[in-house]
């Protein structure tokens, strides 16, 4: 057992004075190439990541739903027949949000008991790296499993993003649930979000000597705040100017027509999003082509789109992937929906400690608090650990 599963099974016995029936866990996600196309009907490229989430869960006799986590003092308890969105808020609306998103999507939840639940993670929250959709998954495999629901990973993955969205109030795509889900071990999950048919594509970066170097600039952010919901609104009007069911309908060759249409804000805004999903398509060409060490100019063109057009990153973010850039890595771009969180430099796994160190001088010199600098590999998404 993992010392968070050991975590897990001491808080639980804690809370509730009685063992954990089993233990699930889901990973938390890096995005490789890919921001912001989810909810345009788009391509993403994310992984699973060797960081988890872990709970432990045990059915109750009763109607109640009791959750404790490692990170709050509180134990939230609510009846099933009060599960609803507008009676959940704070961190519980997570676990208690993939209850309700299972009833919505066909579990019958008058013919279920209640559970008690205690979540702990090594996922850092705030960095981009989807703590949300880690406990979203991890919650949603527990209850599949000890509700016999017999839900595929596909349909759990709009579970959680339906918690995401409703309970949760992030207007979120499906993208993060989907990696934590489907991923695999040095490999990333290719995601067309319009059919949400997706690919599993060997990634290679071991044999190639590469490794992705997480730069967490503690800048927080929250999804659930304006400046995501405006970045999708934009989205949506500019594709309904354009007579576009969605972006994914938008061309790189229709961005002329675009520019004479849409003011130049939306344009912008646009253009990100087209050029975007054209630089997933040829990332995974480029990767089983040529291999990770080609693909470095999309990524590092993806930072300068979200930079410049979509305009979501925050100095630290520029400062983080010019530096990383500047000491060696092949390719360097702010991942996550943006406003703070992290930064991923591929870098050449000789190369990791200069990297961090240039990366650390440039933080101090500019007077910024020192970022978490840490490397993930592709790991094996949602699953029942014990």
């Amino acid at each position: 057992m993992t010392v968070l599963g050991r975590s897990v099974r001491a808080g639980f016995e804690s809370r509730f004075h009685r063992p954990a029936a089993g233990l699930w866990s889901a990973p938390g996600r890096v995005n490789l190439i890919g921001e912001h196309t989810d909810y345009n009907d788009g391509f993403v490229f994310p992984f699973a990541i060797d960081r988890r989430t872990v709970v432990g869960l045990r059915p109750r006799e009763d109607r109640s739903i009791r959750v404790a986590s490692s990170f709050a003092e509180e134990t939230v308890e609510l009846d099933l027949a009060e599960l609803s969105p507008q009676n959940l808020n704070g961190w519980s609306a997570y676990p208690m949000g993939v209850a309700w998103a299972l009833g919505e999507f066909g579990a019958d939840l008058t013919a279920v008991t209640g559970f008690d639940v205690y979540i702990d993670s090594d996922v850092p929250i705030g960095a981009g790296l989807s703590s949300s959709a880690a406990i979203e998954s991890a919650v949603a495999v527990a209850l599949n499993d000890t509700w016999d629901l017999g839900m595929d990973r596909r349909m759990l993955a709009r579970v959680g993003q339906l918690a995401e969205n409703r309970a949760v109030g992030a207007p979120t795509g499906i993208m993060d649930q989907s990696a934590s889900l489907l991923g695999r071990v040095d490999a990333a999950v290719f995601l067309d979000c319009r059919s949400l048919q997706s690919e599993v594509v060997p990634l290679g970066f071991q044999a190639s000597g590469l490794e992705l170097l997480i730069i967490d600039t503690k800048v927080s952010h929250s999804h659930a705040t304006g400046g995501y919901a405006a970045r999708r609104e934009s989205c949506e009007s500019g594709a309904s100017l354009l007579g576009a069911a969605s972006l994914r309908d938008v061309s790189v060759a229709d961005l002329t027509r675009a520019a004479e249409v849409l003011d130049d804000e939306t344009f912008r805004r646009v253009r990100h999003v087209v050029t975007e999903n054209q630089r997933v398509l040829d990332t995974v060409r480029t990767l089983r082509e040529q291999g990770p060490t080609a693909i470095g100019a999309f990524l590092d063109a993806s930072h300068a789109s979200m930079r410049d057009d979509f305009e979501i990153s925050v100095p630290e973010l520029d400062l983080a992937v010019e530096a990383s850039r500047d000491a060696g890595a092949i390719g360097s771009r702010m991942t996550g929906g943006g406003f703070g969180g992290a930064a991923i430099a591929l870098t050449p796994h000789r190369l990791v400690p200069a990297v961090q160190s240039a990366v650390a001088v440039a933080f101090t010199s500019a007077g910024y608090a020192a970022p978490d600098m840490f490397v993930v590999h592709a790991a094996e998404g949602a699953m029942r650990e014990d």
